[in-house]
């Protein structure tokens, strides 16, 4: 990678109790990157003083919390200060060390290469480094993945939840900072408004790393709450792409499939019930009006199924795209 190009590239650290991690964090991260912006989300231990008083490298800039904000308004405060300082390509590396840094090359080269505006670490690509992961977690992010899917429209990435991320300007200057989760939430949530702008996002292979520190994303304690912000966005992306912005076939496959579906139960269920109290077996006619109808609307919704996972955006935002 080019100097001109390593000028350009900011690394953002939102931490909350990594005093003991994040000193290791940034001498792991390489010339490559112009500036290093730590951002001390309230922290109870002072991770931000620690690093004013022991880093010396010239590279970095701590940004203090009065109150915590969570992973995701700590991030957003990292790229307003990226913005502002000119940065061109915007990385997020966690301060708990389950990140290499050394990968930042990997992760930013299809952004400075202008075929994507969002790339982020997938720790599932090469199976061989899962050992290492609980298993718990590897269930939590296979259903957060598919829940991720249908919420973003990015059926071609995986591990949703995966903080290791880099952003192209482009991108990040039409982001609606306001409205992004600021907890937990924020990396499933950033993919869904980057769909809404119709965002390349790509995946990077990159190995699990796992030491001797505690994640405080439980998967148990945060499905219930996924859940439904990823029916929530669901809902705005579909109604959006395919009733706002557009309205095509696969608008008609969705409404038609969705009434014919629901006619269908409604009315097998009907016709079942009737035919127990009476005693008498429905009439072939009436077996007809009930399945037809069920099989139909299937058939659309599978329809609008496969021209959604085809609709994932390929022109970059990215004002380097050829």
């Amino acid at each position: 990678m080019s100097d001109k190009n390593a000028t350009h590239i900011a690394v953002v650290i939102p931490c909350f109790r990594e005093t003991k991690r994040i000193l290791d964090v940034i001498k792991s991260i390489g010339e490559e990157v112009s500036r290093i912006i730590v951002i001390d989300d309230a922290c109870p231990d002072n991770t931000g003083e620690h690093v004013k008083k022991q880093c010396m490298d010239k590279r970095v800039e701590v940004l203090i919390h009065d109150t915590n904000t969570g992973v995701g308004g700590a991030t957003m405060s990292g790229y307003k200060r990226a913005i502002e300082a000119g940065a061109e390509i915007i990385v997020k590396v966690d301060g708990d060390g389950q990140m290499d840094p050394s990968l930042i090359p990997d992760l930013v080269a299809p952004l400075l290469e202008g075929v994507a505006d969002y790339a982020k670490g997938n720790r599932f690509y090469n199976l061989d480094g899962l050992a290492d992961m609980p298993r718990v977690r590897i269930f939590g992010n296979l259903v957060l993945s598919f829940a991720s899917k249908i919420s973003s429209g990015y059926w071609n990435i995986f591990d949703p939840t995966n903080g290791f991320t880099a952003i192209h300007i482009d991108a990040a200057r039409r982001l609606p900072f306001e409205k992004i989760d600021n907890g937990f939430f924020f990396e499933s949530d950033m993919l869904f408004r980057l769909n809404m702008m119709r965002g390349v996002v790509v995946d990077i292979p990159m190995p699990a790393r796992y030491g001797d520190e505690e994640s405080s994303l439980k998967i148990h304690n945060i499905i219930v709450s996924f859940a439904a912000r990823h029916y929530v966005n669901a809902a705005k992306r579909i109604f959006y792409n395919y009733f706002i912005r557009d309205f095509g076939v696969a608008s008609i496959e969705l409404v038609l499939g969705k009434l014919l579906l629901l006619f269908g139960v409604v009315y097998g269920i009907y016709s079942w019930s009737e035919s127990a109290k009476t005693g008498i077996p429905a009439t072939a006619g009436t077996v007809i009006l009930a399945a037809l109808p069920i099989i139909l609307g299937s058939q659309m919704l599978m329809a609008f199924l496969n021209f959604d996972t085809k609709n994932v955006p390929t022109k970059p935002l990215n004002h380097r795209a050829p």
